[in-house]
């Protein structure tokens, strides 16, 4: 959940116009070698070769339609792990988030990078073979709840395909770059954008879009892979009764909805899972929260469908077929877009094939993949206590009556927090150990709802981040944020054994039939193998930054490597700082790799400096009202930043009020994604915002540390 609210000293700037920018040449050519090999193999890429793949190549997102994430490679096993080197790296031209899958076909990776931009390198040589940067509008970051990421491309019949930031869904030649075709996915010039990475299926391009932030109708297109022509289009919540429904799905899901939703879109974007199922010829999706999260239906009694979901469609028309929610009338920004396995498990003697999800709201799900009955759902971090467990018979959550937080009651400490305790961070399944490795959370949030308004340039939350502060405040403690692997046994609903991260996110995962777990260690910013049936760490390797991506293995001339995406902003000392180097590269290994690093570049010392603290209880009042709004969810709550973005106590901005406005009114850093707010806020209120962030850096320069409080 993020905005983008910049405000930097000029100095700082201009590192972040060097550092963000990013629309350098369209494509490159061809370079060396690799250019010289014959057209016909770049991309070549279909049905058939997905589902009889040996390994060697990394062909799709989850390497495979089930999406297990497993590769059947054992070159690399637990006996040898410990001769992994860096065998090349290729640095990124964006410091932005990076959270890309990269896909390798016969010899080649492709990868994107924040912005969208997309690279083809030699798998075997990281030789850049040709970079294309579809020129996002840094104006359009604005519309992007969660920074500009993506999280890769689909590869199929000789072209390369990739979602973008401005919600475009552009293909390109896999051999040089060059583009095919582009269609705009989004609606209406509402705020979509597009972060996940396409799925293609029988010559179809499935994408989801994202935005439930904002007024957003969640929906999921598929596209002909050769022309970009629409195919077919599901909505996944209904739209204005008065206009008709798209379906007897949309039909029946308007009565479970109350109020007027479709004002507000509803929400609902699949912005991550898709996953198809050759056996049942279905395609299973992950559906967004409801938007805004609070105070959207006056009625709690309300499912509000098919938000918090998971969805199955015809892949031949895109008709409803069956679905599972995860959060009827749900709350507390628990997406059911997390990552969707496929998988044939015994249970209770039986063989079942099974969909799976390790959901954000804290439990996973086990579903039979041909109908959407509940098999299991079981709480696979502790603390869960927004529900008290799931009733099998109805296969609904039990909700806990205290977190049903509205404008009137005292609000609620809700765990997993809207983060949740699994997100986007790719899981894993190894069919030999029978264990799911998920990247799991351990937070909470403390939810206050708020009426909103139609202020042009607020995210639908109808949640206060400051009320939420005072939740803590009242109860002396900290909020909750720690990281987790753990090794879940879904066969039997239990974890099988767990490790803690310390106070970082975990990397996304993948095990290979050589008996491995490879993931990011970032509470030590290291790339690590563990032993996937014990959690042993095996081997670790310096990446010099975070690492949260998914990695994959393939093997080109016999020899075994894997790849990872890296890129975060933080200290040696672990606390987060934009202007700290995040080092965003796709990282390659090998045994006997002898590439090295080069010497981390030390980072930027923030020094507070507030000017003299100005305005009065009233204006702090509603400088905080109005920073919470527009302002925290991309540098913080209570203007404390977590390093994705300036933490807006140390901007030298704060010390003139004409500077201030000239970034927040006048749009100065908009290539950048900082756009100017003069629709939604008048100069007194960027005078009431600077000072609540002045008296906020006031407080933390006084109490030497830089721990959240409210300023009162």
């Amino acid at each position: 959940m993020t905005r983008h609210f910049a405000l930097l000293s000029v100095s700082a700037c201009a590192t972040l116009l060097t550092a963000c920018g990013g629309s350098s040449g369209t494509t490159q050519a061809p370079q060396g070698d690799s250019a010289a090999q014959p057209r016909a193999r770049y991309g070549a890429v279909d049905g058939q070769r997905i589902l009889t793949q040996d390994g060697s190549d990394w062909l799709s997102t989850g390497r495979t339609y089930d999406e297990q994430r497993f590769s059947p490679l054992k070159s690399i096993d637990t006996t040898n792990v410990g001769q992994l080197g860096l065998a090349w790296f290729a640095d990124f031209d964006t410091r932005r988030g990076q959270e890309s899958t990269p896909i390798e076909v016969d010899g080649v990776v492709y990868v994107t990078t924040a912005w969208s931009k997309v690279y083809a390198y030699s798998a075997k040589t990281g030789r850049q073979l040709w970079g294309y940067d579809p020129k996002v509008p840094g104006e359009w970051a604005v519309n992007a709840c969660c920074d500009v990421v993506n999280r890769g491309v689909a590869v199929w019949d000789g072209k390369v395909y990739v979602g973008t930031i401005d919600a475009r869904l552009i293909a390109l030649d896999a051999g040089t770059g060059k583009v095919a075709w582009t269609v705009n996915v989004g609606e209406d010039s509402k705020p979509f954008s597009i972060t996940g990475a396409p799925r293609v299926v029988k010559g179809k391009v499935l994408i989801g879009i994202a935005g439930n932030e904002y007024e957003q109708r969640g929906y999921l297109s598929a596209y002909d892979a050769a022309t970009g022509k629409l195919d077919w289009r599901a909505y996944f919540v209904p739209g204005d009764p008065s206009k008709g429904f798209e379906n007897h799905a949309m039909e029946a899901a308007a009565r479970t909805w109350g109020g007027t939703w479709w004002k507000n879109g509803g929400g609902g974007a699949p912005w991550d899972a898709i996953t198809y199922d050759p056996q049942t010829d279905l395609v299973l999706v992950g559906t967004g929260n409801g938007a805004p999260w609070a105070l959207r239906d006056p009625d709690p009694s309300h499912d509000n469908l098919y938000t918090a979901s998971i969805v199955a469609l015809r892949l031949s028309d895109g008709q409803y077929a069956w679905h599972y929610q995860t959060t009827p009338h749900e709350d507390f920004d628990y997406d059911s877009t997390q990552q969707i396995i496929l998988a044939d498990l015994a249970i209770d003697g039986v063989k079942r094939h099974v969909a799976m999800q390790a959901n954000k709201n804290g439990l996973f799900y086990v579903l039979d993949a041909s109908t959407g009955q509940l098999i299991s759902a079981k709480a696979f971090v502790p603390g869960v206590n927004w529900t008290r467990g799931v009733d099998m018979k109805t296969g609904r959550p039990v909700i806990n009556p205290a977190s049903r937080y509205d404008e009137t009651h005292k609000g609620f400490i809700a765990s997993p927090g809207p983060f949740g305790a699994h997100n986007w961070h790719p899981m894993s399944f190894d069919p030999d150990t029978g264990l799911v490795y998920i990247p799991a959370s351990v937070t909470d949030f403390g939810f206050v709802a708020i009426k909103g308004d139609d202020n042009p340039m607020g995210q639908k939350w109808n949640v206060s981040m400051t009320g939420g502060g005072a939740l803590y405040a009242r109860e002396h403690r900290q909020p909750l944020n720690k990281g987790v692997l753990v090794a879940w046994d879904p066969a039997h609903g239990k974890q099988a054994w767990a490790i803690p991260m310390g106070d970082s996110r975990t990397g996304g995962t993948l095990t290979t039939a050589g008996g491995l777990l490879f993931t990011g260690d970032n509470e030590h910013k290291d790339f690590a193998a563990y032993s996937a049936t014990d959690g042993k760490q095996l081997w670790r390797s310096p990446a010099q930054t975070a690492v949260v991506a998914g990695p994959i293995s393939y093997r080109v001339d016999g020899q075994q490597y894997v790849a990872v995406v890296a890129g975060g902003n933080a200290t040696p000392d672990g606390n987060p700082n934009y202007y700290a180097p995040n080092y965003s590269r796709l990282l390659v290994y090998k045994l006997g790799g002898t590439a090295t690093l080069p010497p981390p570049v030390p980072a930027p010392v923030q020094v507070l400096n507030p000017p003299p603290a100005f305005g009065t209880r009233t204006q702090l009042t509603h400088g905080a009202q109005l920073y919470d709004r527009f302002c925290g969810t991309c540098h913080g709550a209570e203007g404390q930043s977590h390093g994705m973005f300036p933490d807006l106590r140390y901007s030298g901005a704060l010390q003139n009020a004409d500077a201030f406005q000239t970034i927040v009114l006048k749009g100065a850093l908009s290539q950048n994604g900082m756009v100017s707010f003069k629709s939604a806020l008048s100069p007194a209120d960027a005078e009431d915002i600077r000072a609540y962030i002045t008296a906020r850096a006031i407080w933390s320069k006084s109490h030497k540390d830089t721990a959240t409080a409210v300023v009162h």
